[in-house]
């Protein structure tokens, strides 16, 4: 159980630091490559500035 509830722990971590370094990336893109995925740079500038626990 305990090993169980570590694990979940790590899964949740990895999952967290997987979303901060994507949101980091976004704002390495320039406008094209951003058009080309259909975000803005409101839309980037929304999201870079949630939390990474946040969705």
């Amino acid at each position: 159980m305990l090993l169980a509830r570590f694990t979940r722990l790590l899964d949740t971590l990895s999952h967290y630091q997987r979303r901060h370094c994507s949101r980091q990336r976004l704002l390495t893109l320039n406008d094209h490559q951003l058009k080309d995925i259909g975000l803005t740079r409101a839309d980037v500038q929304r999201e870079t500035s949630k939390s990474f626990w946040k969705t």
